[in-house]
């Protein structure tokens, strides 16, 4: 790599934008092929193509959408369609490019030393910063303000431009400036903004400078903040060529994706724990179901962070489990679930009516729903279940007044001996069973399914889940309505 101006300008470098930059280097992404944006999923005929476009017009751009939807990932991604490496001039606050040098420094420095002035090369991962907006952000913060130490220093007037501390934006020139949630930001912030994406000045103290900043905004923001906290002035918005609507994925597997790419699994729980592929699937369909919830606030969205920190609970809880019970490996159960309510309980916003529901009761309730929806998809028909696999065995036994406890702190061996307690609960899971490991887990996966049917019932206690006769239930709760005391 060169070191000096002179050798850089015999090289034949070339200034370039950096949104020429990013859209020179996505063609020739797409011209061979190269994989683009890896770790996004669910966005591949919606949000990805919308950025490309963004990109090749050489727009600044707004990823608008709920929490959790990956805007502020899909930012971070865009770094690697930057050059790897960009000189600029040895020293520069805010990565001036060596023939065309916008600060007093770079072009004093330059005229000082000609063909001899030092360069440096920075990579892209240096060129992307990122601020969160908050009430509090000041302009000094992002556009700079007067240094009075460094008056001091080099003994300068404050009229001098050399007293100037450069805010994040001037730093970020050549690079990609994130700001997320953007309407958070107060409107004279907002202002300082659209001065330089179109008019390309800077107002610091009196000193009003032209510097023509090279710099690829991106903003982030919630439809809720539009009417909860703030909005983004009609100027601003105007400015910002490329509005991207981002979602939560269609699909199920595209949230298993994520959730897997993003869990904190360790080693230790991988290693000890066969987690069944359908507990995940459960979560999914779990957080998909809590999405479209009339209890839940769908202005304020259900992040996939939920799903997240509930397989990594349900893992914990199987550990858990595991520890107390002293057994050195398990399988994972139905009643792990019973960890992703913690998870459930901070990361969703309750309407009125879910309020007086409550959370740990609305959990529970979407549970059972991903349960039954999860045992459909397996079964596909509960009366083939019960004319071919013997399920009027499995009723008779419960209607004949025997119940089973699942304690949450079981061990596998008493887990299994429970489970296999119930007649013709085995064969029948042997019919739909993938793999004789989790024999056990499709076990009480037929029984969870038939008590959302209420061919039999369920009770939650304290530690454990008990399973008895429907009409017993039904009967009791007859029996509490006619008791007048």
């Amino acid at each position: 790599m060169q070191s000096t101006l002179g050798e850089l300008k015999k090289s034949g470098y070339q200034p370039s934008t950096i949104k020429a930059e990013l859209r020179r280097n996505l063609i020739e992404a797409l011209k061979n092929k190269t994989p683009l944006f890896e770790g996004i999923h669910g966005y591949d005929n919606t949000v990805i193509p919308d950025l490309k476009r963004a990109i090749l017009s050489r727009h600044n751009i707004l990823f608008l959408g709920l929490r959790g939807q990956a805007k502020t990932r899909l930012a971070r991604l865009m770094v690697e369609l930057l050059d790897e490496y960009i000189p600029i001039v040895k020293g520069s606050e805010i990565n001036d490019d060596p023939l065309q040098p916008i600060s007093v420094y770079a072009k004093d420095l330059i005229a000082a030393h000609g063909d001899k002035t030092p360069i440096e090369w920075v990579h892209r991962s240096k060129r992307y910063v990122e601020k969160l907006a908050t009430p509090d952000v000041s302009i000094a913060d992002l556009v700079g303000d007067v240094d009075p130490i460094k008056a001091a220093t080099l003994k300068l007037p404050f009229s001098d431009e050399r007293v100037i501390h450069f805010g994040l934006i001037p730093r970020s020139h050549r690079s990609i400036f994130v700001v997320n949630e953007l309407p958070d930001l107060q409107a004279r912030i907002q202002v300082s903004l659209f001065n330089m994406l179109q008019e390309e000045d800077l107002q610091i103290r009196g000193f009003k400078l032209r510097m023509p900043l090279d710099i690829q905004f991106v903003f982030t923001a919630n439809p809720e903040d539009y009417t909860n906290r703030g909005s983004i002035i009609t100027p601003l918005k105007d400015r910002i060529e490329s509005q991207i609507l981002t979602h939560y994925p269609i699909k199920l597997e595209d949230s298993a994706k994520i959730t897997t790419q993003e869990s904190s699994v360790t080693a230790d729980q991988n290693k000890q724990i066969d987690m069944p592929e359908d507990i995940l699937y459960l979560i999914e369909s779990f957080t998909e179901k809590a999405r479209i919830s009339e209890f839940i606030d769908e202005k304020s969205g259900v992040s996939a962070r939920l799903a997240i920190s509930a397989y990594e609970n349900v893992y914990s809880t199987a550990e858990l489990r595991m520890l107390l019970a002293g057994d050195k490996t398990t399988v994972g159960r139905i009643s792990d679930l019973w960890g992703l309510i913690q998870s459930f309980t901070g990361k969703v916003e309750l309407v009125y009516e879910g309020e007086q529901k409550g959370h740990h009761n609305l959990a529970l309730e979407l549970l059972n729903e991903a349960i039954e929806s999860n045992f459909d998809y397996i079964i596909n028909d509960i009366k083939e279940l019960e004319n071919e696999h013997g399920f009027k065995t499995i009723h008779m036994f419960f209607e004949a007044g025997n119940t089973i406890d699942l304690k949450m702190s079981s061990s596998n061996k008493e887990y299994k001996k429970a489970l296999e307690s119930v007649p013709g609960l085995k064969p029948l899971a042997e019919s739909i069973s993938p793999d004789k490991e989790y024999l056990h887990f499709y076990m009480e996966l037929i029984l969870h399914g038939l008590a959302t049917k209420d061919l039999i019932a369920k009770s939650y206690l304290v530690d454990n889940v008990s399973f008895g006769s429907s009409l017993g239930n039904l009967l009791e709760d007859l029996g509490d309505d006619l008791d007048l005391n």
